[in-house]
């Protein structure tokens, strides 16, 4: 959240995301520091620690901006199609060397609520939104049935693909993800 004082400057936040998820990327979460970050970009830790809490809520804002640049919001036409894709994209995603980072901030998370918390707040809450959207305009299209408790709708679709990237390894492909969206949405009664 950005503290008071002087509004951000666009440029300077782009500069440490985008050092942010260059660093990161090219050695890892742990090997990178709020210092690394802020000498790549060329402003001060303290203009770092104005805007975010710390490293980890830099690192997930840089990779949700990252992930909305190269996957935009699907809109099709179709509820199924949408979800499909959104689906796909962050599948693709988290299987790249990218979206490695994510993982090894999941993992992270699991003995460090503030990075718990961060990767929460500011990766997977924007993602559910943006799920939450593409169900609400489904519902708004008449492709399903109003009154349905869109956050289980979420919960249900995504957590089959993190079971298999996290736990058990095994194949995510787009006739598994399809089936899930099917399976979920026609199991709920929203079709």
């Amino acid at each position: 959240m950005a503290g008071k004082g002087r509004p951000r400057s666009e440029s300077t936040e782009k500069a440490i995301l985008n050092s942010a998820h260059k660093l990161v990327t090219d050695h890892g979460f742990q090997a990178v520091t709020i210092e690394g970050i802020a000498r790549h970009a060329g402003v001060s830790k303290a203009t770092i620690y104005k805007w975010w809490p710390n490293k980890a809520a830099v690192v997930a804002d840089s990779f949700f901006t990252t992930l909305k640049e190269q996957y935009p919001v699907p809109d099709t036409g179709s509820v199924i199609e949408d979800l499909v894709i959104q689906i796909s994209n962050l599948s693709a995603f988290l299987a790249s060397d990218e979206g490695r980072i994510i993982r090894e901030l999941i993992a992270e998370g699991q003995s460090d609520s503030d990075v718990a918390e961060a990767y929460q707040s500011r990766y997977f809450s924007p993602r559910r939104e943006v799920s939450r959207t593409i169900l609400e305009r489904g519902v708004e299209r008449g492709e399903m049935k109003s009154g349905l408790n869109l956050e289980l709708c979420v919960e249900m679709i995504y957590a089959p693909l993190f079971y298999r990237l996290l736990i058990t390894g095994e194949r995510v492909d787009e006739e598994f993800l399809r089936s899930v969206v099917s399976c979920v949405l026609k199991g709920l009664g929203a079709l």
